[in-house]
């Protein structure tokens, strides 16, 4: 069954174009033109993706990111004309798991689509995977820290998953970007994105941040013992 993807973008030429290209690259495509008919058919519909506009009617892309992130953890690609980077920080925090800026291009935003849904679909056969307090289930998606289960964006979950994946080597930021964000040379992708999504992540494992080691120079690392 094709992969069911929610836009919600109040412009209408831009939402023309997105549904028409998504649908060709054979997608099942949901639109709505505000944050409160999106919400809607999010819970109606429970898509593998949402792309959101940040500034929509009735309710905006950051209020949508928090009524999600109550109950669900599908991930969120923020669009957004907002250039300053609290705002892009913001939605972040707030649990959207990348973001494009607009203007962007049309190959972009589906390198970017596909390269989640990819995650998401690897994530879901993988086995559960432990490192010293750290427990985390690639199936159902979930993260605990000695036994405590811990709320992550799909995004510091694919980061965890990537370090989990390096068996204790020291990743550089470029390689973090291309593995989690699927990055290329043609995409706008500041590498500070990886400190910032670290910086969170740490502060969700709370007692067992100091697995995620920084290595001068280079990058990070996840320590297994």
């Amino acid at each position: 069954m094709p992969r069911t993807l929610l836009v919600v973008e109040d412009e209408k030429p831009l939402l023309k174009v997105l549904r028409y290209n998504l649908e060709k690259e054979g997608y099942r495509v949901v639109c709505a033109e505000d944050g409160e008919a999106g919400l809607a058919a999010f819970r109606r519909e429970k898509p593998d993706l949402v792309l959101l506009d940040v500034m929509l009617p009735k309710l905006d892309g950051f209020e949508f990111c928090k009524a999600v992130r109550r109950d669900s953890r599908a991930p969120i690609l923020m669009l957004t004309a907002r250039k300053a980077e609290v705002d892009r920080v913001l939605g972040l925090e707030l649990g959207a798991d990348d973001y494009v800026t607009k203007p962007f291009s049309v190959r972009e935003l589906l390198a970017r689509v596909k390269a989640i849904l990819r995650r998401t679909s690897e994530g879901r056969s993988a086995a559960p995977v432990r490192a010293g307090g750290l427990e985390v289930d690639l199936e159902r998606y979930e993260v605990r820290v000695r036994g405590k289960e811990a709320a992550l964006s799909a995004k510091e979950f694919e980061l965890l998953r990537c370090l989990l994946k390096a068996d204790g080597r020291a990743l550089t930021r470029e390689q973090i970007l291309e593995q989690v964000w699927g990055y290329d040379e043609s995409m706008d992708i500041d590498t500070r994105t990886v400190d910032q999504h670290v910086a969170r992540l740490r502060d969700k494992l709370g007692p067992e941040a100091e697995r995620l080691v920084t290595v001068k120079n280079v990058g990070y690392r996840l320590k297994a013992d």
